[in-house]
């Protein structure tokens, strides 16, 4: 467990946050906008944001560069420079999901391509907050990737030693284990699952989480009947898997023609 600072106020005044869908919002719709996701970094630049304020310090300036089916390569690329160019003081770069998830991935050249990056940014004076990938144990068809996964995850931890990173630190949520912290497709985070993740990025930036129980379990559902798994599995490939793979072999993502959702910087005020 991170070591939290006392007194516990942030002491970031500009937050960018680049990365893929997760870092996007999705599967949380922002309830101010429909047509926008939220997701756990809105939510921890408003909790960042918030506790400036109540310190008597000037709110929290935040731009979130990250879309939805980028790979780490297309991050570092195009959301990298253009994070750099806003001098922010605190950066989530969250990545490599995408990858891990298709055939023949070359986990360590995606942790070399991360170093580089995470270097550049700390020698610029920049806080960095990394993230591991989360558990796939439980999914019937991407725990395939459980493997490369831990790898990516132990090169992620090894990363932040070396250069005084934060993590948010997804593989050990035990809350995430349950399906209701997710979205049907099982590969995003629902409403609930962001607001958990929100907190993790707050215990990895070494500051307290809004609730002491953040990552407590829920409480158990009843057992599942076998059949009913099977047809709920079968449901959800029909759903999602099959246009992901549709997607794949037409080499499109569904990112394709979006463009980031806070390219500037927005001051975040408290609510």
């Amino acid at each position: 467990m991170t070591t939290h600072r006392t007194p516990d106020v942030p002491p970031w005044g500009r937050y960018v946050a680049i990365g893929d869908s997760l870092t996007e919002g999705m599967v949380d719709p922002d309830p101010t906008d429909p047509e926008r996701q939220r997701g756990w970094a809105d939510l921890l630049a408003a909790t960042l944001s918030r506790r400036r304020v109540a310190a008597g310090r000037e709110p929290l300036a935040y731009a979130n560069l990250a879309v939805r089916g980028r790979l780490l390569g297309q991050i570092l690329t195009e959301q990298l420079p253009v994070a750099r160019g806003l001098r922010p003081d605190l950066v989530s770069l969250i990545g490599g999901g995408n990858d891990i998830l298709r055939p023949g991935t070359d986990v360590e050249r995606l942790l070399g391509l991360l170093e580089d990056a995470v270097a550049t940014l700390r020698a610029d004076g920049v806080a960095v907050l990394m993230g591991t990938g989360f558990d796939p144990a439980g999914s019937p068809v991407v725990r395939l990737t459980r493997a490369k996964v831990a790898l990516f995850n132990a090169g992620v931890w090894s990363i932040a030693h070396r250069h005084g990173a934060g993590v948010l630190d997804a593989w050990g949520m035990r809350s995430l284990r349950d399906w209701r912290m997710w979205a049907e497709d099982r590969i995003h985070l629902s409403t609930a699952g962001h607001e958990r993740a929100a907190q993790a990025a707050l215990v990895g930036l070494g500051l307290a989480p809004d609730d002491p129980a953040w990552d407590d379990p829920l409480a158990p559902l009843p057992p599942v009947a076998r059949a009913d798994r099977w047809r709920g599995n079968l449901r959800w490939a029909r759903t999602h898997v099959y246009p992901w793979v549709q997607r794949r072999l037409r080499r499109q993502s569904s990112g394709d023609l979006r463009r980031a959702k806070y390219p500037q910087p927005v001051v975040v005020e408290p609510r």
